[in-house]
């Protein structure tokens, strides 16, 4: 028996061994159960669990999925998947044996996702639906894939919701210089949206950047890492996918302006961030200059769409020119490379 009572307190407790992953016999101990069902329940998951059987609850193998791709994960893209799984799918699907999930409880679950309500009142978007679909289909994939299960009830059900083309609004350049002629009143304001306009980088990169990142000789930034707030504190991660990973020419106007930054800071040190605000903070200030300026509100993500549209129309432009030259391709691309940059300003 691996059950045991607590008379101290009157509760329960659980003493289980096991072979770990490197077939070393380990034990655990669980306590706080204040009945002796609940703990015999949690030994018999426990077991499961290190059996990788799908008989398990799907509250459980959760536990598993956690454990095998978080550690492969950034730790906002867990925090995303968390916060589905904890408030979307265990709540109604946690307690089912996974091995016993079909897909006509899929499709009972999908109903009532399309029922709920936002904390405005609002109906949930048909993006969200998809994307919690989509993490409730990544589960079975899971353990289809490393633990045996036979089929995934998620993708026999189908799908619910899409994906919302979101319309994108620009600013003229003569809308940004209005607005930026507004945010001269709060300095650091100013030089943060120069950077996000005139260089096109995402607000993460933004609020990640250094002194260190500047090369003013060279007239370049170096975009190698991205700034998170998440559960109240700082975390400063890898860039969103391996091809952020940029230097990009800013210039003269911008670099002579970032110099100006870095004085309004007594002591500002080469690792230290340049903003060192929160993404809030400047979806206020967007609010701010907006209606200062008189100028429509924008995401600030669309700010960098015209640079980054900019730049395609030179690469394909310039693919137009030389495609009509079958010699060393590659290396007249290569070369050309940095032209590109130089050519937006």
């Amino acid at each position: 028996m691996s059950v045991y009572k607590n008379e101290k307190n009157n509760t329960w407790y659980v003493m289980v061994r096991y072979n770990d992953w490197k077939g070393e016999r380990k034990q655990k101990c669980q306590r706080g159960f204040d009945t002796k069902q609940k703990a015999q329940n949690w030994e018999r998951q426990f077991q499961l669990q290190k059996k990788a059987d799908v008989n398990m609850t799907l509250e459980s193998f959760c536990k598993l999925y956690e454990k095998d791709i978080r550690p492969r994960l950034k730790e906002n893209t867990w925090l995303t998947k968390e916060s589905i799984i904890q408030s979307k799918i265990l709540p109604y699907l946690g307690q089912r044996r996974l091995s016993e999930i079909t897909a006509k409880d899929v499709i009972d679950w999908q109903n009532e996702m399309r029922n709920q309500k936002g904390k405005t009142g609002k109906e949930v978007s048909p993006t969200y639906l998809k994307t919690i679909h989509a993490q409730l289909s990544s589960i079975f994939n899971h353990a289809i894939r490393y633990y045996d299960l036979a089929i995934n009830p998620a993708r026999k059900a189908g799908t619910m919701g899409m994906e919302e083309s979101k319309e994108m609004l620009f600013w003229t350049k003569e809308e940004y210089l209005k607005f930026a002629d507004v945010m001269m009143d709060k300095p650091l304001s100013f030089y943060a949206f120069e950077m996000l306009y005139w260089c096109g980088i995402r607000e993460g990169e933004l609020l990640a950047l250094t002194p260190a990142d500047f090369d003013f000789e060279n007239r370049t930034v170096t975009i190698n890492k991205s700034y998170q707030r998440l559960k109240g504190k700082d975390v400063v991660t890898v860039p969103k996918t391996k091809k952020s990973n940029r230097v990009i020419k800013i210039p003269q106007f911008l670099a002579d302006e970032m110099k100006d930054c870095f004085k309004l800071f007594y002591s500002l040190r080469a690792n230290d961030r340049i903003f060192p605000v929160t993404k809030h903070y400047l979806h206020h200030e967007m609010d701010r200059g907006s209606r200062m300026a008189n100028v429509k509100r924008i995401r600030i993500h669309d700010l960098r769409q015209p640079k980054v549209k900019s730049k395609t129309k030179i690469l394909l432009s310039f693919l137009q020119k030389i495609f009509y030259f079958p010699f060393n391709l590659y290396a007249v691309f290569f070369k050309n490379i940095n032209f590109i940059n130089k050519k937006i300003y």
